[in-house]
């Protein structure tokens, strides 16, 4: 089994536990808890015996944090949405990636509501299930949708700038599945000022890249280092015709 399919094996096998669990407690606060950390056994129990050699991190266990220098480390959200999952809103997602020498080379992104898989590998096409994907090419930005997160004291104003160049705005409550949405055009853009980390967007980002999406930081430089600390990072991804005017809105 290749790296990629392990990923996508992983996540179906996550994705499938957090609606098998979901009707069975009827407390959001302990549904939250449990559905984070049971995928995370689950992924973490099946992942260790098939890649023994390479360092793991997710977001609910810091299995390998002193070898992040590692060159493959695997980058694991086993519940992207906790609020929207123990709430009843179906908007969430299992996000499993692979860094390599520093670098996104594979991406997983399973919504189980949906039963849809988007993936993506450093030199292939993004997928959403089974089959290519490209980002938006829509010509004119007045159209686009899409997902934004602004802060900082000027967010409203930036905000307000960038809903009078586009169509409309929306937020989701998962920034791995709205970055993901980038890939089949289902958002046009994607922005996020801070706030993430890299089990957010190691996956998401290749998968959105991999479509032909510019994928970058907030200040137009490279969009992924897994050194930052968690809740530091964010993205811009959008076509290339138009990043640059999205860029310059938000900054």
């Amino acid at each position: 089994m290749n790296d990629h399919e392990l990923a996508a094996s992983l996540a179906t096998a996550a994705g499938e536990l957090l609606l098998e669990i979901r009707p069975t407690i009827p407390d959001p606060t302990e549904l939250k808890a449990a559905g984070d950390a049971r995928a995370n056994v689950l992924i973490l129990d099946r992942l260790r015996p098939a890649r023994p050699d390479d360092a793991i991190l997710s977001e609910e266990s810091a299995d390998d944090l002193a070898r992040l220098d590692h060159d493959r480390v695997w980058i694991v959200d086993p519940l992207d949405g906790t609020v929207n999952y123990a709430n009843g809103i179906p908007v969430f997602c299992v996000s499993i990636g692979l860094v390599v020498d520093g670098q996104p080379a594979v991406g997983v992104i399973l919504d189980p509501t949906r039963h849809e898989t988007f993936g993506a590998t450093i030199d292939g096409p993004a997928t959403l299930a089974g089959r290519p994907v490209r980002a938006s090419d829509k010509e004119k930005l007045s159209d686009f949708v899409i997902s934004m997160g602004l802060n900082g004291r000027t967010a409203a104003t930036r905000a307000r700038n960038v809903r009078k160049a586009i169509r409309i705005s929306r937020s989701m409550g998962s920034a791995a599945l709205a970055l993901a949405y980038v890939a089949n055009g289902r958002f046009d853009a994607f922005i996020q000022q801070g706030g993430l980390s890299a089990w957010d967007v190691a996956a998401a980002g290749l998968i959105a890249e991999r479509a032909g999406a510019r994928v970058t930081s907030m200040n137009g430089g490279p969009w992924f280092d897994l050194s930052h600390s968690p809740k530091s990072i964010g993205i811009l991804a959008a076509p290339p015709a138009h990043h640059e005017a999205l860029l310059a809105l938000v900054r």
